[in-house]
């Protein structure tokens, strides 16, 4: 009896231990992404001048916890007040004399430890749906997700928003019996989430809506109203909170020649209860929304936003067992615990509605969501009262683990093995489900030990600095054509949109190697 009772934590610690391995791993070899140093620099300021002027796109919540990693670093900022944000995130990790990789895994770390702990939120979100073994199927989901892995990784906001959207949901969940003690939790989920990232804006209307659904033996109307305003108050105080311990003064001035919308969607941000850079950074991301942008999808650059890109990239993405316990769970859950559909797949379908109306075609981690609130969901398929069901939900398990384990520590790039596995998503993918710049100390250490001494042209899609790692490459698009010998090493993205002289360069060279699954080296 004893050793059975043991064999659930045990199981808890191995699944969490091997992904914090992974991920730990995964964020010392790798260089900054493209969006990291950005917040990475706003961390810093947040830390060290307490001003709110640099990444107003996206809230502090989430670049606070990196300020508190960044903390035990101590980094010098060597920049002046008031300057472009990404030149700003190059100065500080490149330009004023600190180790980058000391300071990317200090404002790693805290996203990291964020993201076990979402896991142990998926854990006891299913165990209360369906018992302790649908929560350990729910965590062996989670813990092996490529892309959980690789986002929790990085220090960027999509892995901790999503995380407290599923805090959220949860606390409404168990509000129904407990509503005094779990309804102003709720409200604190939501404000968190709100204040990392304005995607989750879409959820507010449902979350409401949950807080007003009666206990089981009923609670009076204007007590369910009540408690839905409390987590209302709760959700816009925690925000407030947020922009006023990056700067108590709360110091804002709107950018010049930010575009107001009008109409109902200028009315609407009008109307947010929130700080006026909060308001002003919905403004931004509408500007972004407005403009157009590259995409690749299976092979086919283009330009704009299709509807299908985010279903199809999840679907070339994902483990094929995870898929199918994705819509074994979404049945079973359906059939068996159907009221619980509204506190899962509805703000999962919400939220991948709007993120499929995005103008940026650029990558799953828009909709990180998905293998986060549907591993809750596949947690339901123990619910399946066929004598022998565990058996194929055992083995599609092990299908993930094993699919996971083998592309161990290239994360970023996974694909499953119906898409070609790893070495392929360069030529289905771009951008972040791929190769978002993280390999050049994977690519500094292939070429010294591979090619040493050979002339190397370099196209880098990134934000890390080429020279630093050693890379000395010079640019193949500022000189002829028949110039171009030696060593052509190419970020997969850049390859992916290729065109005029890039392409006529890649259409005359040969492929003999790869780094990280992001990056090509040619010969001409």
């Amino acid at each position: 009896m004893l050793r059975r009772r043991l064999l659930f934590p045990l199981a808890v610690v191995l699944l969490l231990g091997q992904m914090a391995f992974a991920m730990v791993t995964t964020a010392v070899q790798q260089s900054p992404t493209i969006d990291e140093p950005v917040y990475v620099a706003t961390a810093e300021v947040y830390r060290q001048q307490h001003s709110l002027v640099y990444n107003p796109e996206h809230p502090p919540l989430a670049k606070l916890a990196m300020a508190a990693g960044l903390a035990f670093a101590d980094p010098r900022l060597d920049a002046p007040r008031r300057v472009d944000q990404t030149y700003l995130g190059r100065q500080l990790l490149y330009g004023s004399g600190n180790n980058p990789a000391e300071l990317m895994l200090a404002a790693r770390l805290p996203i990291i430890a964020l993201t076990l702990l979402f896991g142990l939120v998926v854990l006891f979100f299913a165990r209360d749906l369906a018992g302790p073994w649908a929560g350990l199927l729910a965590l062996a989901l989670y813990a092996f997700s490529p892309d959980v892995i690789a986002h929790g990784s990085l220090a960027t906001l999509d892995v901790p928003a999503a995380g407290l959207v599923l805090v959220t949901f949860w606390m409404l969940w168990r509000a129904r019996d407990r509503p005094r003690v779990y309804l102003p939790l709720a409200g604190v989920a939501l404000g968190a989430a709100l204040a990392t990232r304005m995607s989750t804006l879409p959820v507010v209307p449902l979350a409401l809506l949950l807080a007003l659904v009666p206990a089981p033996f009923g609670r009076a109307l204007w007590r369910r109203v009540l408690g839905a305003a409390g987590v209302g108050l709760i959700a816009v105080a925690v925000v407030w909170l947020t922009y006023l311990a990056v700067d108590p003064r709360l110091r804002w001035s709107t950018p010049v020649g930010l575009p107001h919308p009008g109409g109902l969607k200028g009315l609407a941000v009008d109307l947010l209860p929130f700080p006026a850079a909060y308001r002003d950074g919905v403004l931004i991301q509408f500007q972004f929304e407005s403009r157009t942008f590259n995409g690749f999808l299976l092979g086919e650059a283009y330009r704009g936003a299709r509807w299908y890109y985010l279903p199809v990239a999840l679907l070339i993405k994902t483990p094929i067992g995870m898929l199918l316990l994705w819509l074994a769970g979404t049945v079973t859950l359906l059939l068996k615990r159907r009221f619980a559909a509204l506190y899962l797949l509805v703000p999962a379908g919400v939220l991948l509605l709007v993120a499929m109306t995005g103008a940026r075609d650029y990558g799953t981690r828009y909709v990180i969501f998905m293998p986060i609130m549907l591993a809750v969901v596949a947690g339901t398929v123990v619910l399946i009262r066929w004598r022998w069901a565990w058996i194929p939900a055992a083995a599609l398990v092990a299908f993930v683990g094993v699919s996971s384990l083998l592309t161990f520590p290239y994360y970023l790039p996974y694909s499953n093995e119906a898409f070609g596995g790893t070495a392929n998503t360069h030529n289905n993918l771009h951008d972040s489900n791929v190769d978002w710049g993280q390999d050049l100390p994977r690519l500094a250490a292939r070429l010294r030990s591979q090619y040493p001494g050979e002339p190397v042209w370099l196209v880098y899609k990134g934000a890390g600095v080429p020279s630093y790692y050693g890379i000395q490459g010079r640019n193949p698009l500022s000189v002829p054509i028949d110039e171009v010998r030696g060593l052509l090493v190419v970020s997969d993205s850049s390859a992916a949109l290729a065109r005029n002289r890039l392409k006529e360069l890649l259409d005359t060279s040969t492929a003999i190697d790869q780094v990280g699954y992001s990056m090509t080296i040619y010969r001409r």
